[in-house]
């Protein structure tokens, strides 16, 4: 599957707001500061579709991206959105906004029956927190298919790729196939995730 245009739909918040569409979503999340909208930019082959704010937590919406591929063996030609979700974990978000979010991306998982699977995203510098862990036990609870993309790879040595990956896999109680690590900055990982999202729209 090869990306050939993208473009900002919109942003929403409740259920009736929405894009209307017959196409999937494939959703990105992830705590604030983890590097979402450079990897989202780098799977879209775009410098800046997704805004990558120098304050973490600045988005506090559901955006909506409408992405046309296509896949070059068949000459398939199809659309899908992705939707870029709030980030959590912000230290000075207050916990009326925290119950918020959870409700939000709750409805969300829960209600958009195009939603086909999530991109769930940690830092492979650290050990997985709990809201890391709470994130994918609010996937398992909503029976929705996700993958989690361990950034920041360049950021450590080649050799302890693998440990890190193991470490995270140990703490989030996931399978060996459900992680992979990312460089935002190197490419690396992007046809991995681009492999991943093709597994669940085609």
């Amino acid at each position: 599957m090869r990306i050939v245009q993208s473009e900002f739909t919109k942003s929403a918040i409740f259920p009736q707001d929405y894009p209307s569409s017959a196409f999937a979503d494939i959703a990105f999340v992830g705590r604030s500061n983890v590097g979402k909208s450079s990897l989202i930019n780098a799977v879209l082959n775009r410098k800046a579709l997704a805004k990558v704010s120098a304050s973490p937590g600045k988005t506090r919406l559901l955006n909506f991206f409408k992405i046309r591929f296509k896949i070059d063996e068949t000459g398939q030609e199809g659309f899908l959105h992705f939707v870029d979700l709030p980030g959590y974990g912000y230290a000075k978000v207050s916990n009326s906004e925290r119950n918020a979010w959870r409700k939000m991306i709750g409805t969300y998982f829960t209600e958009r029956i195009q939603l086909r699977g999530v991109i769930s995203i940690v830092d492979i510098r650290h050990r997985a927190d709990p809201k890391d862990k709470m994130m994918v036990e609010m996937l398992r609870n909503s029976n929705v298919p996700f993958l989690i993309v361990a950034t920041k790879c360049d950021k450590i040595k080649k050799t302890k790729i693998q440990s890190h990956l193991k470490n995270l896999q140990n703490d989030l109680v996931i399978e060996q196939n459900q992680i992979t690590s990312f460089s935002a900055l190197k490419k690396l990982g992007v046809q991995q995730v681009i492999s991943w999202i093709s597994g669940k729209i085609l």
